[in-house]
């Protein structure tokens, strides 16, 4: 469609009413005015002159019309240039005056942008601006503005329904040039205009340059104000206030918001001296462009062929009109581009989903068309190109310099002198064609241009548009596709049926029956639960129940209850008894009737003690284990490699809720671990069913759903989480990733950099300490480390000294214990008051804050694919972290060599890391290496900061000291260990430790701390079976030594001393 196409391809008459005016001031209380109508220097037409009286509205009525077509005032015209209203005043005749003298009272605009939204007619009350030296300029002071009201109207939409969803709205704003040569001078003779230049498509066939050519050198000293309006790209008007657009500002922005080039903390700091104290060239000036559905699929393409888009300046001399149009024609054959400067715009944000702007401030370099070459695939200046006259007119003026007219691409000319730059000859459709006889020759240095760089100008600009290039799918389509891939499971009301559904029946007979016969009991006694009831003697009650008793017979009420129970007790033995047949032995039936009656007798009693019981219920005891401890629990079996164990203490913790995402979602991050994708996927699909916004849950379906091939779902999931939590730097890096390997660039741009910001963000609110601050925390923590050693040293000499039973009742005091029904249960381990010195851990790109995720959910080809990322990503590379993640990774999948050459990678960067030394020790340890990873333990418990997680290195040199035989230091380090993270496998080392000692007392407080923790354990019934041994208890000795066999202990020798130790002593053994 052309530019200028409408509906029915025919020209369609814009009719433009001016109703009446409001507040008109004239040099006399009554005064006779008429307004005049232009559209882009056409005049449309006067009204007839109407008297106007002072504070009174004043009727016009006058309707004037243009056709609105390709000939001229196309629907482009229509997007930017206003219909100008002028209000005259007619002055009275003086004598001997022949012709009417007249004064502009004001201008107002009229913007036809609506018509372009699709309304066929609206109406508009627009502010009447008071022109220089009309009374209104002095009259608007009072408040009172002068006001026209105008209705425009059209006989038909001038799109249609398709049309108007097919075609865009782009916005171009240029707004302010800070920091500009110091050459350029005010005072400069001849004056020098500023102009500004680029080239846009509005269809498919057809590009139009726009020119800004208003732009004002100001001096510095003071900050542009915030909000300021938008001016319209037209000749300067008579009344100054028309030049603004109505209802549109320029706003305050932030620059961590912005997607220029001006945006890291130096040029911070670079643009606020500069806003303030340099000069500067404003425009303040939008252009908007209709673009037709091929417009806008062109522009798309432009983009995605080079998303750097060219903005070009200049600062240009204005001639006086004395020199006349020869004067005009020959600047025009000899014109020079003075100050030729460009500033690259990156567009590539405008194909981001959803995204409809770009802005920021954007450095301004020398012009070069090998530079402009090479960065956009242009070869011409558009500047050059609206300097030059039109070929068909050759006497032409130069056009688009000395007025804002937007003027279309023209074929160049061959030929044409040009000292700074020469153009090459035109190609098809205005394209310049490289010169085959001509060589290439390195162009002439443009020293003028080269004053941007030096100055750091740069640029602020605005590309905007009404509806996103790339729709984004609204996050109530995502939420319904995510529901389609994984139908929500609401938590159904437990019903109970079969068996339970009859005993709960009986007991509601039961409370029915109980509550009539207390009714009875009312009647004939009085209140039944008075405290003065209560004192009643024993004759007196057994009295009472005979009483009872004869009026519920005598009443026949004792047989209604009976057959009011019948039934129920019908149920319970056919289906809780699961007796359907008569008996033929009278011994079977008698002891049927026998485990029948206990049976009832103790379901009455229950419903009984529910609705009868004077006293407060006494509270349900609470699980021993809450789930955080079960969770806990199954990452230390999963850490010694008991997947069994793990699995079991999973399932446990489903079992205690299993409407908990969270539940499932550990669940499935273990069988990650194991690698059975399928029955992963099947948890995080449990989450979301229970939860569709559980963000971890839905990040792990998109990244199994992309590991099996499944790349739309994958998009939905990972799309889906960006919506439900927007600020998660983990989402969005992750969606970025899986778009960089689909090859689509730039949404892994628009993900990355959304990414970054958010993390940003995130940093603003919680800000982290940065180097100085840590160098200032290493310092303290050196001046602090004599006096904390001293402190360390002694608290180890009383741990150490100290009993288990002491120690036991400390850690029940602490926060991390709690004691239910008399034993002490472990809790989720807290940070110790070093943590917060441990800056290496701390993820300090979006990429390792991923990388970390994904490692703790076992996503171990995701987080591979995030490492090779980080080594892209300018603020990362083979640091430290990176090596320590690499080797983590690389344990985790069992390549123990590689994850050595990471971690000594990573100790040359930072050799003090705590997470590095303990890294070093668990794939020693898993080496069998026990004697270096002693080592790396003991460096990384030395160090003054903690690792992030000192439990499996407590565990492991505990271990290594007991198998070396040094039982003081595995006390100690378990005593630490069941301080910060108490366990069943803590407390059992603390045992064997307090045991090969010769503390039999604390041994035995320790191993019934671990019995408690887990009863199932079979190697700490062996080592009770031990102490009860050597203190000479039997029975506890017996039965110890049962459970032991039962749980079937697989540690020989522990079994052969217990053997030894039960021959010893000759008791132990049920064999014996």
């Amino acid at each position: 469609m052309e530019i200028g196409q409408v509906v029915g391809e025919k020209a369609v008459s814009v009719q433009i009413t001016v109703l009446r005016g409001h507040n008109l001031k004239g040099r006399t209380e009554s005064f006779l005015s008429f307004v005049r109508a232009e559209l882009n220097g056409v005049v449309l037409g006067d009204s007839p002159k109407v008297d106007a009286v002072v504070d009174e509205a004043v009727d016009y009525n006058f309707t004037c019309s243009f056709e609105c077509s390709d000939a001229a005032h196309n629907l482009d015209d229509l997007a930017h240039k206003p219909v100008i209203l002028t209000v005259t005043e007619i002055l009275p005749k003086e004598k001997k005056q022949k012709e009417e003298k007249t004064i502009v009272l004001g201008q107002a605009v009229v913007d036809l942008l609506p018509l372009l939204h699709g309304q066929s007619r609206f109406t508009a009350s627009t502010v009447l601006y008071p022109a220089p030296g009309s009374p209104g300029e002095t009259a608007a002071l009072d408040g009172s503005k002068p006001v026209l009201d105008v209705s425009v109207s059209v006989p038909k939409p001038l799109l249609s329904a398709t049309q108007l969803s097919e075609s865009n709205l782009l916005k171009v704003t240029v707004e302010t040039a800070y920091s500009v040569p110091d050459v350029w001078n005010q005072a400069a003779a001849p004056a020098s205009g500023y102009a500004a230049a680029l080239q846009v498509p509005l269809t498919a066939e057809k590009e139009q340059i726009l020119m800004f050519s208003n732009g004002m050198l100001k001096m510095g000293g003071e900050r542009e104000p915030v909000p300021r309006p938008k001016k319209w790209p037209q000749d300067a008007m008579l009344a100054s206030g028309a030049q603004h657009i109505p209802g549109t500002n320029i706003e305050e922005q932030s620059v961590d918001m912005e997607d220029g080039d001006m945006t890291t903390a130096e040029d911070k700091e670079f643009r606020v001296e500069a806003e303030i104290n340099r000069k500067r060239v404003s425009w303040d000036t939008e252009r908007r462009c209709f673009l037709d559905a091929g417009g806008a699929a062109w522009l798309t393409r432009r983009i995605v062929e080079s998303r750097l888009w060219p903005i070009e300046i200049m600062k240009v001399a204005q001639t006086g009109a004395a020199k006349g149009a020869k004067a005009g024609k020959e600047k025009g054959e000899d014109e020079t581009l003075s100050f030729h400067g460009v500033a690259y715009v990156d567009l590539a944000p405008l194909l981001y989903p959803g995204a409809t702007c770009v802005r920021g401030a954007y450095k301004l370099y020398p012009f070069y068309e090998s530079e402009l070459m090479l960065k956009t695939k242009r070869n011409y200046s558009v500047l050059r190109e609206s300097m030059r006259p039109p070929v068909t007119q050759g006497k032409a003026r130069v056009s688009s310099v000395g007025s804002c007219k937007a003027a279309p691409s023209k074929i160049f000319e061959k030929g044409g002198k040009d000292t700074k730059e020469s153009p090459r000859k035109a190609g098809p459709q205005g394209k310049v064609a490289p010169d085959e006889n001509v060589i290439e020759v390195e162009p002439q240095i443009n020293t003028e241009g080269q004053m941007y760089a030096d100055s750091k100008s740069y640029i602020v600009i605005e590309i905007a548009l009404d509806k996103p290039l790339v729709p984004k799918r609204p996050p109530e389509e995502l939420a319904k596709r995510v529901m389609e891939l994984i139908p929500p499971r609401p938590p159904l009301p437990r019903r109970p049926a079969g068996a339970e559904r009859a005993v709960q029946e009986f007991q509601a007979q039961v409370v029915s029956v109980a509550a009539q016969v207390l009714d009875q009991y009312q009647q004939l006694f009085g209140a039944a639960f008075e405290p003065s009831a209560w004192l009643t003697d024993p004759n007196t009650q057994e009295q009472r129940k005979t009483h009872l008793l004869g009026e519920l017979n005598y009443s026949g009420k004792y047989f209604a209850f009976k057959e009011q129970l019948k039934y129920s007790v019908v149920r319970i033995v056919r289906e809780k008894m699961l007796r359907t047949e008569a008996f033929t032995d009278v011994e079977q039936l008698q002891a049927f009737l026998s485990q029948l009656y206990v049976f009832l007798v103790d379901e009455m009693h229950k419903a009984l003690n529910k609705t009868l019981s004077v006293d407060d219920l006494e509270n349900q005891p609470q699980p021993q284990l809450e789930c955080s401890q079960l969770k806990h629990f199954a990452r230390e079996a999963q850490l010694n490699q008991d997947y069994q164990l793990a699995t079991k203490y999973y399932q446990e913790q489903l079992a205690r809720d299993r409407n908990d995402p969270s539940h499932w979602f550990d669940y499935g991050c273990f069988y990650m671990l194991r690698g059975d994708y399928q029955k992963a996927e099947q948890c995080f699909h449990q989450a979301v069913s229970m939860n569709q916004a559980h963000l971890s849950s839905l990040l792990m379906c998109g990244i199994l759903a992309e590991m099996d091939g499944r790349y739309e779902d994958a998009e939905t999931f990972f799309e889906g989480a960006t919506c439900v939590n927007p600020s998660s730097v983990v989402a969005w890096t992750l969606f970025g990733v899986f778009y960089q390997a689909q090859d689509n660039s730039i949404q892994a741009e628009m993900a990355f950099l959304e990414a970054c910001k958010q993390q940003r963000a995130g940093l603003a609110l919680n800000p982290v300490d940065d180097g100085d601050t840590q160098t200032e925390l290493d310092t303290q923590a050196e001046n602090m480390m004599p006096e904390e050693e001293a402190e360390e040293d002694s608290a180890d000499d009383s741990i150490e000294g100290e009993d288990v039973e002491s120690s036991i009742k400390r850690c029940q005091s602490g926060a991390g214990v709690k004691e239910v029904e008399g034993s002490t249960l472990a809790v989720e381990p807290k940070p110790t008051r070093t943590a917060s010195l441990t800056s290496p851990s701390k993820p300090c790109t979006i990429y390792m804050e991923t990388v970390e995720f994904l490692l703790q959910s076992n996503a171990l080809q995701m987080a591979q694919r995030a490492l090779a990322q980080e080594l892209l990503c300018p603020e990362g590379g083979l640091s430290s972290s990176y090596h320590l993640a690499l080797a983590q990774l690389h344990t985790l999948r069992g390549e123990y060599g590689s994850a050595e050459t990471s971690l000594s990678a990573a100790l040359r960067d930072s050799y003090e890391n705590p997470d590095v030394w303990a890294l070093w020790g668990h794939l020693h340890f898993l080496r069998g290496e026990s004697r270096d990873a002693q080592k790396c333990y003991e460096r990384t418990l030395d160090f003054v900061a903690d690792a992030s997680d000192t439990h499996p290195i407590y565990l492991r040199l505990g271990s290594i000291y007991l198998k070396e035989g040094q039982f003081e230091k595995a006390k100690a380090t378990y005593l630490r260990a069941c301080k910060s993270s108490p366990s069943c496998l803590t407390w059992l080392g603390l045992g064997i430790a307090c045991y090969r000692l010769g503390e039999m007392t604390e041994a035995e407080d320790a191993l019934t701390e671990a019995n408690t923790l887990n009863n199932s354990n079979a190697e700490v019934w062996g080592y009770l079976a031990l102490v009860c041994l050597q203190m000479g208890r039997k029975l506890e000795a017996e039965q110890s030594y049962k459970y032991t066999l039962k749980l079937d202990l697989q540690n020989e020798p522990l079994l052969q001393e217990i053997n030894e130790m039960q021959k010893h002593v000759g008791f132990g053994n049920p064999c014996f």
